[in-house]
Order: C-alpha cells, then sequence, then structure tokens
C-alpha cells in the first residue's frame, strides 16, 4: 500500500511539473507573438499594405507562392520515398545508406543548400534568380523531414493494419494507399507543416536563389512574362529576405517599421497555415476513420 501511495504522489507531482512547463512555454510563445504583431501593426502605415515598392505585399504573394512551388516538389517525393523505405525497401547496407544520407540532408545548413542552388540551378543553368531555383532550394531543406516523418509513421502503425487489409484480398499498393496512408496522415501533415514553417522563415537559401528584388505587373498575366505574378522564374523577394534587407541594407528612415511589420505578418501568414492545414487533416482522418 505503501509503495501504491508514492507512486500515485510521484505521478502527481510529476503531472504538475509538466503542466507547469508546458505553461511557461505556451505563455512565452503567446507573449512572444502578441509583442512581435502588437510592435509589428502599431508602426503601420496604409501604405505599407499596398503592392507596391513601398509596400510588403508583393513580397507576401512571393512567400506564398514560393512555399507552394516547393512543396508541390517536395511532398510527393518525400512522402514517396518514405513509404518505399518503410514498406518496400528490403532491410540492408543500402537502406540504411540511404537513410544515413537523409539524416545527413537534413543537418546541411542552409546557407549551404543556397550556395548548391546557386551553382545547380542559376549558374549551370545559365539563369538569374528566380523562384523555381529557390523553391527547389527550399525543397532540399523540406524533402528530408518529410520522408523521415512518413517514414516514422507507416512504421509506427500496428502490424494488424497490414494483416487485415491483405487477409481481406487487397493487394500491398491497395494496402498502402487505402489504408495505411490514410490511417498515419495526421502525421504526416505535421511534417508537412514543419517543412512548410521552415520554408516561409527561410532565408539564407534563397539569397542565393531567388533573388532580393521584385517587379510585377499585377495587370500582366502572360505566365511567359518576367512582370507576371504565376511567371516562377522571376526574381521573387520573400517576408524572410525583406526582413533581413530592411534591417541590415535598407537607408528609407521606416525601414524598421517596414521590418516588423514583415515580421507581424510572416507570423500570422504561418499560424494561419497551420491551423488550415489541421483543420484539412482532421477532416480527411474523420472521412478514412467513417465519419462525415
Amino acid at each position: 500500500m505503501e509503495k501504491i501511495k508514492q507512486a500515485k504522489l510521484e505521478d502527481k507531482i510529476m503531472t504538475i511539473v509538466f503542466y507547469i512547463v508546458a505553461g511557461f512555454f505556451l505563455i512565452l510563445l503567446l507573449v512572444f507573438a502578441s509583442y512581435v504583431i502588437i510592435k509589428g501593426f502599431s508602426g503601420a502605415t496604409s501604405q505599407m499594405f499596398t503592392f507596391t515598392s513601398k509596400g510588403v505585399l508583393n513580397q507576401l504573394f512571393n512567400t506564398i507562392y514560393l512555399v507552394l512551388l516547393s512543396l508541390l516538389l517536395s511532398c510527393p517525393l518525400g512522402i514517396g520515398a518514405g513509404i518505399y523505405l518503410a514498406e518496400y525497401a528490403k532491410r540492408g547496407k543500402l537502406t540504411e545508406t540511404i537513410q544515413i544520407c537523409i539524416e545527413t540532408l537534413s543537418s546541411l545548413p542552409s546557407i549551404v543548400v543556397g550556395l548548391f542552388g546557386y551553382l545547380a540551378f542559376i549558374l549551370m543553368t545559365g539563369m538569374k534568380w528566380n523562384l523555381f531555383a529557390g523553391a527547389l532550394a527550399v525543397s532540399i531543406l523540406c524533402l528530408p523531414l518529410i520522408t523521415t516523418t512518413t517514414f516514422d509513421a507507416v512504421r509506427a502503425l500496428p502490424d494488424y493494419y497490414r494483416y487485415g487489409s491483405m487477409g481481406l484480398g487487397a493487394t500491398k499498393w491497395q494496402t498502402t494507399y487505402h489504408v495505411l496512408i490514410p490511417s498515419c496522415m495526421p502525421r504526416i501533415v505535421t511534417g508537412i507543416i514543419l517543412a512548410a514553417g521552415r520554408g516561409f522563415g527561410e532565408a539564407a537559401a534563397l539569397l542565393y536563389t531567388s533573388g532580393m528584388s521584385t517587379d510585377i505587373n499585377w495587370s500582366n498575366w502572360n505566365i511567359t512574362s518576367p512582370l507576371c505574378p504565376l511567371n516562377p522564374f522571376r526574381p521573387g523577394e520573400t517576408l524572410s529576405l525583406h526582413i533581413w534587407a530592411s534591417f541590415t541594407e535598407a537607408t528609407a528612415a521606416n525601414a524598421k517599421d517596414i521590418a516588423n511589420l514583415s515580421s507581424a505578418i510572416l507570423m500570422i501568414l504561418v499560424l494561419m497555415f497551420n491551423i488550415t492545414v489541421r483543420i484539412i487533416s482532421k477532416r480527411i482522418d474523420e472521412r478514412a476513420g467513417g465519419g462525415k
């Protein structure tokens, strides 16, 4: 009885400790986010919310467009690679080597990836800085994260998922597509969110690939034109690059206010993206589980 009472007491103490730690980090996050957002919008002017050289909305569009391009490139490859390593690849030295390479790739500094992107996607192709090159560089950073998350999610599923599906006559691909992927979709989405968060905040890799200028004509929708917003082969400064440039190179009197506003908008953008993707993931998970 004494051991049971002691175990319950230790459990209560540790529960309180964990609640205190979680509460501390939650308060820290709220204070930090509130400070950045309030400071960003307190010094903002109406001119900053325009699609001009004095506004930040062009950079906002470039950020969203670049992250979407990078996810379109990295998600199919990362999810496919994770599923292959978890379900189809035979255990051996080759598979272990591939996993070590993926882990090594995920630990590369972004500045190294940026220099590689500059050499491979700019110099070797003879092109100028462009959003597509930036998206490729960000994809290199996102790919190992999505692959590792997918691999761990699929491997963590109990074997009776596989045996039950195959026992009903499903093939391995049907089991993977209709059973395994929907079952671990929330964890895969978590990896996508983390990868997107890195893309939203990336600056070093984009400094050498996407460029530091933005020249958009919103009345020009010819995708081959260098002024078209949807042309992926035009230079595009993102919000993170805009923050860095405003703090270090800008000569305008309100450069610090522009950087603060860009920081606030970037934080709100990441928050909205996370919430939206979580809602979509929850609905997919409910449908997979038989919900409406």
